[in-house]
């Protein structure tokens, strides 16, 4: 999906990416597939530089050793395109709890584990940038979509907040909202 394109394109401009994906089915339950390994294989095989993460973004544990492959693998870290995604549709009467915080520790919580553990190397460096993806469902509102848009709608505060922190140190921070 968008994360592939994203590596890919990124590679193919020239930067080192490490390309995460803890191979899941849609609603976030692991399947046992390795798509970080298969997009890294087309990304070397192009010429380029990746390398594979599994690690789950929903855990701070998980969102720092995202971090640490980037600067362990390539010595420092630019970037970071926040774009962890699951997602199980409900109507607003059918959301369980498990699946509202699913949702929330994938696209909310492994957002700020990633860029918190970024913002560190990044603060440091004096350099670095911040990516979001948010959803017009987070600012819009989606019937059957409450958990998905609570959650991009957090992003997108996330990323604003970030911003306004990270600008002193050089960090930029954006928000992307794909339609």
């Amino acid at each position: 999906g968008l994360g592939a394109e994203y590596a890919r394109t990124l590679a193919r401009l020239g930067a080192a990416v490490v390309v995460n994906d803890i191979g899941s089915t849609l609603d976030g339950t692991p399947d046992g597939t390795s798509p970080a390994e298969q997009v890294v294989a087309e990304i070397t095989a192009a010429g380029g530089k990746a390398v594979a993460n599994a690690d789950s973004v929903a855990t701070p544990e998980g969102g720092r050793a995202i971090v640490e492959a980037a600067v362990k693998e390539f010595g420092r870290l630019d970037i970071v395109v926040n774009n962890a995604g699951n997602r199980r549709n409900a109507a607003l009467d059918e959301v369980t709890p498990e699946d509202f915080e699913a949702i929330l520790a994938v696209h909310l919580k492994g957002a700020l584990y990633v860029s918190q553990a970024a913002f560190a190397v990044m603060k440091e460096q004096g350099y670095g940038r911040l990516l979001f993806t948010s959803s017009s469902a987070g600012l819009f509102g989606n019937a059957g979509q409450v958990s998905y848009a609570a959650a991009k709608a957090g992003v997108f505060g996330l990323a604003q907040a970030m911003a306004v922190e990270g600008e002193p140190h050089g960090i930029l921070a954006n928000v992307l909202l794909p339609m």
